[in-house]
């Protein structure tokens, strides 16, 4: 059996229009050791990525005004230094070929389809900083 993993010291920004969703997710970082800043609009995630600087993004794809996939090209214009090139998983209901190829070519790391098992997702969050450290 493998020894559980650990997202200690990892901070992680979660983006869901979703108060359940948002809840879920940074319960279930939170209880492997990551720090989690959850918030509710792409907005609000521009605002506060370049001071937060996380390991990683993850964000909802379906969210009224400004969509994940706009947040995502709009992250990747930034600089390094403002967290343009910050690790993102898009986390959504659109889980067909056709949805993970616009997430893949719109900036995403990887797209991971809801409902998710909580194992699975620190797995893949875990799998996902280690591919991505330089």
């Amino acid at each position: 059996m493998e020894p559980p993993l650990s997202l200690a010291g990892l901070n992680i920004l979660v983006v869901d229009d979703d108060d359940d969703t948002r809840f879920y997710i940074t319960t279930v970082l939170e209880a492997d050791g990551a720090t989690v800043m959850a918030v509710a609009s792409a907005a609000a995630a521009r605002q506060v990525l370049p001071e937060l600087q996380p390991d990683v993004l993850i964000s909802d794809i379906a969210m009224p005004g400004e969509d994940g996939y706009t947040l995502i090209r709009k992250v990747r214009a930034q600089k390094p230094d403002n967290g343009g090139q910050v690790p993102a998983i898009a986390l959504t209901a659109y889980g067909d070929s056709e949805d993970r190829i616009r997430a893949l070519e719109a900036g995403f790391h990887t797209h991971v389809s809801k409902p998710i098992d909580p194992e699975e997702l620190v797995a893949i969050v875990a799998g996902l900083v280690a591919s991505c450290n330089w």
